[in-house]
């Protein structure tokens, strides 16, 4: 087993694209079933199940599987799943926090309009940050990983997650008017 483990790495890394193929065809379907399980939405599991194989591919250098293949293909998706569950629930927090500041009004004020834009202009700012820094910024505030645990995940030294993290406040603190993000 583990040799198969070792042909199957060597194959990503090496770029064969017929090989990756093969793989993507093969487990696309069980992997889109097994992620609807979680998500109840075919379309984000399909989604979600399509963005797990552009990662896979980017990242076949640094292939670290301690596992059978087919149990890693599946616990990646499975953590690709959790992570989209949990910024589903915290945007879904964070809509409900909106509403709920002005609850004793039975209409929009300028107020709610305003706020509503802001939220809608905030996600917006994050989506345009480098993907390394919007990364590490969504870990951090969307689901609540420390500094720390975010360089254990991402294998990178802590200090590049502060800086990214900084780097991320002060896009957005130039893009995003008021004091949103100290």
């Amino acid at each position: 087993m583990k040799k198969e483990l070792e042909i199957i790495i060597r194959k990503l890394r090496s770029g064969d694209e017929k090989f990756y193929k093969s793989v993507f065809y093969n487990y696309y379907p069980l992997l889109t079933y097994f992620a609807n399980k979680y998500l109840h939405d075919i379309e984000i599991a399909k989604e979600i199940v399509q963005d797990f194989f552009v990662k896979l591919y980017e990242k076949r250098f640094s292939l670290n599987i301690d596992t059978s293949f087919k149990s890693y293909l599946y616990k990646s998706v499975y953590n690709s799943c959790i992570n989209y569950l949990n910024q589903v629930a915290l945007r879904e927090q964070h809509h409900r926090q909106i509403k709920n500041l002005n609850h004793e009004q039975a209409v929009f004020t300028e107020d709610d309009i305003y706020l509503n834009e802001l939220e809608n202009k905030i996600y917006c700012e994050i989506e345009k940050l480098p993907s390394q820094c919007r990364r590490i910024f969504k870990m951090n505030r969307f689901d609540g990983l420390t500094n720390s645990e975010i360089a254990a995940k991402l294998k990178l030294s802590k200090r590049t997650i502060e800086t990214q993290i900084s780097k991320a406040l002060r896009i957005l603190r130039n893009n995003i008017p008021g004091d949103y993000f100290q």
